[in-house]
């Protein structure tokens, strides 16, 4: 495969060559990677160690969860590929110049934007060392390697600010995710597109153990999000929406 099949009807077919990509990387047989794929959540949900502060989240995604969390978003993007179409059909639509997909887990959005024909590069940010490992990989395998810059966290960007910026199921995973919202204001161009989803909840049964659901913490985030950003409609039926920011 090469860059050119960085479509979205490529995703649907296999993910971009996702199952090929995670048994080289984690080099392991087929039968072995089934096996994971189908215990992924509930792997990476036994390694959850109950409540914990920001400073304590941050560690745990960096240094604790390992590939876990590559198994298990595998498992998402490879289960749930027509809902992941949509959330790459809206990327498609908006992102533009430099593009920051942050805490883009396996690369499957900052793969697609970096052959868009408006993007001019994508910069990809994530806690995790797995991730980040892999997704180099990846980008190596699919040619892409030129198109995207692979980051632990914004620090030594300062100097960037960002066309578009891709936030997807991360800010659930943040104690304070208002606090990101400014940032990404701050990142943010005048003209720049903000694509991010949200969801604050950790199951009826608790079934979503990494999620915040703090009731004062959500109200924080929607009045942040409500003075700082205003939404731009889409026609897709999917939770990830669209913004741009109000003051710049």
């Amino acid at each position: 495969m090469n860059k050119l099949d960085l479509t979205i009807s490529s995703f649907i077919k296999d993910g971009f060559n996702l199952k090929n990509h995670l048994l080289n990387f984690l080099q392991i047989d087929n039968d072995q990677l089934d096996q994971r794929l189908l215990k992924g959540v509930d792997d990476l949900a036994a390694l959850h160690p109950g409540a914990f502060t920001q400073s304590e989240a941050g560690n745990f995604y960096e240094e604790k969860v390992g590939d876990a969390h590559l198994i298990d978003l595998a498992s998402w993007h490879l289960n749930s590929s027509a809902y992941i179409a949509d959330t790459l059909h809206l990327q498609q639509q908006f992102a533009h110049g430099k593009v920051l997909d942050f805490g883009g887990g396996i690369g499957t959005h900052a793969l697609a934007a970096s052959v868009l024909p408006d993007v001019e590069h994508v910069w990809f940010v994530d806690l995790n060392p797995e991730n980040r490992s892999f997704v180099e990989q990846r980008a190596k395998f699919l040619g892409v390697e030129d198109l995207i810059s692979v980051h632990r966290d914004l620090e030594g960007l300062s100097d960037l600010i960002f066309d578009s910026v891709i936030c997807l199921d991360v800010l659930e995973h943040l104690p304070d995710p208002s606090t990101q919202l400014d940032v990404f204001l701050e990142k943010i161009s005048r003209n720049g597109v903000l694509l991010m989803n949200w969801y604050f909840y950790k199951g009826k049964n608790g079934e979503y153990p990494f999620h915040f659901d703090d009731p004062d913490m959500i109200e924080k985030f929607f009045l942040t999000l409500q003075f700082n950003f205003i939404e731009i409609f889409h026609p897709f039926l999917i939770t990830t929406r669209a913004y741009k920011p109000l003051k710049k």
